[in-house]
């Protein structure tokens, strides 16, 4: 599918004369020494600004002169300041062209913005993506991308359908540590590959609501100005409390699914990248979690083993970040982020890009995200992969609960006579908010 050019008159097009796009922008608002022009930018709209939001995609994208800001939204007024200040301190003060409000729609719906860049909670991120999309914007989306298996179904006939362009945020594949560990394993190194150890953390990490310092879990009215029926969205309703919303959302289960899945896209999608299998589900899972009570309920820990169809197995396990790849003739190991090891040691001794397997690899997600924009590539972290590494967790999390071994259908994507577990690939959805 062709990319609709980015002509002069599109740019500005739409805009009110209270936000009209100056012809000219300074060469100094783009930290270059050059001239881009506005029909040569990719422009963008951001929905959610929270720390992610803004210290990762806000500035992630300012770093790039051929792309240009035009709208950002957030529920959270602060955030939103917050927000607006970064990019002006790009821009310059005297930048008139930035729209800010409180509802996503007003972004989607503007004719004059490429691409959008969701950085909300995980129980929008679908949502938004399938409005966007049938509207015809690209999409930068953060990871986890789903919070059940169906929405990920969805979402991907979706951009089957429509044909837009999707990165699910993720950095792990630009590390060259892991480019040259999954290029070591792909390429037969250590041989035929037998087992992967995938581990991730656990826990719940409490932080305080840093726009709301009082008492964390006592339903209150939410701040003056916080849009909480927006920012509550296709979730169930529950009463407003600060350690609902910013940071600790991810341990309320009908918003997020904890560790697990919040780690599912940087380090099950290493492991599937190396197995080669980043198009492949398993056929099946086992496992065990702790489930707390109380009001933050997402699995503290979990040990999950996953088998494939070609006899490998994978097990995912709270605790030490890292991965371990078991190989007939060998084992690499990752410790944390990217420290490597051997056994023999002369597996390192493989240079990246001196196989007969060479994978592919960018200089940053936004830079692949605004490249494929405009060739109309698949992403490096496209929608399928983003969705195949939320199964993951998706279903460990079923088989934990459901404390058996579950057997599944990588095809169809639900499991095998069991319509109990099949109940689970999905989750409500409240009021109009429907896909």
């Amino acid at each position: 599918m062709n990319r609709k050019k980015v002509t002069r008159r599109r740019f500005i097009q739409g805009l009110s004369a209270a936000f009209a796009l100056p012809y000219i922008i300074p060469a100094t608002a783009w930290g270059r020494g050059y001239y881009i022009a506005p029909s040569d930018r990719i422009t963008l709209g951001f929905i959610g600004c929270g720390e992610h939001g803004i210290g990762t995609n806000i500035k992630g994208f300012l770093k790039h002169d051929d792309c240009q800001i035009l709208s950002i939204c957030d529920v959270d007024p602060v955030q939103l300041q917050k927000a607006r200040e970064a990019i002006l301190e790009k821009y310059g003060t005297s930048y008139s062209s930035l729209s800010a409000g409180n509802d996503f729609r007003d972004v989607i719906n503007r004719k004059d913005i490429d691409a959008v860049c969701i950085s909300t909670p995980d129980h929008w991120h679908i949502q938004m993506g399938v409005m966007a999309a049938r509207i015809g914007k690209d999409l930068f989306v953060e990871k986890p991308l789903t919070v059940s298996v169906e929405e990920g179904k969805v979402f991907c006939n979706v951009i089957r359908e429509t044909g837009r362009v999707v990165q699910v945020g993720s950095e792990q594949r630009c590390r060259p540590e892991f480019h040259k560990m999954a290029e070591i394993v792909r390429n037969g190194v250590i041989g035929d590959l037998k087992h992967i150890e995938v581990g991730m953390p656990s826990g719940h990490p409490i932080r305080e609501n840093y726009n709301d310092k009082r008492m964390p879990l006592e339903a209150c009215s939410p701040p003056e100005g916080f849009d909480y029926e927006m920012w509550t969205g296709p979730a169930p309703m529950s009463p407003y409390c600060p350690g609902r919303t910013h940071w600790n959302w991810r341990w309320v289960e009908e918003l997020a699914e904890g560790q697990f899945n919040d780690y599912a896209h940087h380090l099950i999608d290493i492991a599937q990248w190396a197995h080669g299998t980043e198009d492949i589900l398993p056929i099946s899972v086992e496992g065990s979690g702790t489930f707390p009570e109380g009001y933050y309920t997402t699995a503290t820990d979990y040990d999950c083993l996953f088998t494939f169809a070609d006899g490998v197995t994978m097990r995912c396990k709270s605790g030490r970040t890292g991965h371990r790849f078991e190989g007939s003739k060998g084992v690499i190991t990752n410790t944390g982020w990217g420290k490597l090891s051997a056994d023999p040691e002369s597996i390192l001794d493989f240079r990246t890009g001196s196989g007969d397997v060479k994978l592919f690899t960018a200089e940053s997600e936004h830079r692949n995200f605004l490249d494929c924009v405009k060739s109309r590539q698949k992403c490096y972290s496209h929608e399928g992969i983003g969705h195949r590494a939320s199964v993951f967790a998706h279903i460990g999390i079923i088989a934990m609960k459901l404390g058996r071994k579950l057997q599944f259908d990588p095809v169809s994507e639900t499991f095998v006579n069991d319509p109990e577990a099949n109940k689970m690939l999905t989750h409500p959805r409240r009021g109009s908010w429907t896909l």
